[in-house]
């Protein structure tokens, strides 16, 4: 298996399963003199560690992290930056029923199709807690954002095809499912445990800001600054659509209401979503992320096993109801990675 590796300049190599021994990664291209511990890190793991809220899974994960190289007397010293996470509640018994038959939506079958064996416990490197290692390369990502002044910020727009009202990104991070409105949580909440009476998931739409952007990073051609941030986001095992800036809207816009004006005193609105030619504007960065229902539900569903044999299905084990919150930091993550390469890219033309 190759491509465990993201970034061109900044780059995130991760490794791991869900039901392994543990998960970490690599950081490589992080400049020296960087503020770095494992704190910061931790920080960001916890926004996204399972066991906590009525949407989460039941299984309980400290997801302590330990910085192995790379730091010394909290800088970073322009070496690799290795990290790991130990697995401690793993119960791989739980899939030992469905170690032949494929589940309806997750990677079990096209896994097999390309490497003719796969780890059935959990997904192994398709699950969704590889995304632990992404969001601790997010955090050290954001430590060398922090020195150029650009904040990258996540929250849930909508969850359960119930949108927030009030977008308020400063306070989601303070607020239950990372929420920008704060009536929207109580709907939420009821809303999830509704469905998860009747064993099914739900999913939503993640949107994520980053501010203080300079104007010029991107290229014009292959390299988008919008085309590596779908890609970044796209890469997240739920997500199935990218927006930026007014999206799907514009291809039922006019040219005259979608063009952003410009003016002495800058642009007077941000349909563009902070790019314009793949290049970053200045304007702030928004994107938008479609999230999928968990594909884990306890209904019967119908399907096959590898010899192809029709079968039902019921899935069992402890999972989450909706990859909100807990995929939100991920997205996040995700961003801050693409804005670090970027800054590092710009740095290396001298600009």
């Amino acid at each position: 298996m190759d491509a465990n590796t993201f970034g061109k300049i900044f780059r995130l190599t991760t490794y791991g399963e869900s039901h392994g021994p543990g998960l970490g990664g690599v950081v490589d291209g992080c400049p020296s003199g960087i503020p770095l511990d494992e704190a910061c890190i931790q920080q960001a793991l916890d926004q996204r560690k399972p066991g906590s809220g009525p949407a989460s899974t039941a299984r309980k994960e400290p997801d302590t992290v330990r910085l192995l190289s790379g730091v010394f007397e909290g800088r970073t010293t322009g070496t690799p930056i290795a990290f790991h996470v130990d697995n401690t509640d793993h119960r791989s018994r739980d899939y030992s029923t469905i170690k032949d038959v494929y589940r309806p939506g997750h990677a079990d079958l096209t896994f097999d199709a390309k490497f003719g064996f796969r780890d059935y416990r959990g997904g192994g490197r398709s699950s969704g807690r590889e995304t632990l290692s992404r969001v601790a390369g997010g955090a050290i990502a954001q430590q060398l954002l922090d020195t150029c002044g650009i904040d990258v910020l996540a929250y849930t727009a909508e969850l359960g095809s119930i949108p927030a009202q009030i977008i308020d990104p400063d306070g989601a991070e303070a607020r239950a499912f990372f929420s920008p409105d704060p009536d929207a949580p109580a709907l939420w909440d009821e809303r999830i445990r509704e469905v998860k009476k009747q064993g099914d998931t739900l999913g939503g739409i993640v949107e994520i800001q980053a501010r203080n952007l300079p104007a010029g990073l991107g290229e014009p051609v292959f390299d988008k600054l919008d085309a590596r941030l779908a890609y970044a986001l796209m890469g997240v095992g739920a997500v199935k659509g990218v927006e930026i800036g007014s999206g799907f809207s514009a291809a039922r816009s006019t040219g005259s209401r979608n063009n952003d004006a410009i003016s002495p005193e800058g642009f007077a609105s941000n349909a563009s979503g902070g790019t314009l030619g793949g290049i970053s504007s200045g304007q702030p960065l928004v994107v938008r992320a479609a999230i999928k229902p968990i594909p884990s539900i306890s209904l019967p569903q119908q399907t096959i096993d590898r010899n192809n044999r029709p079968t039902e299905i019921t899935i069992g084990g402890r999972h989450d109801i909706s990859a909100i919150p807990r995929v939100v930091p991920v997205l996040k993550a995700m961003v801050r990675l693409v804005l670090a390469d970027f800054v590092l890219l710009q740095r290396r033309m001298g600009r």
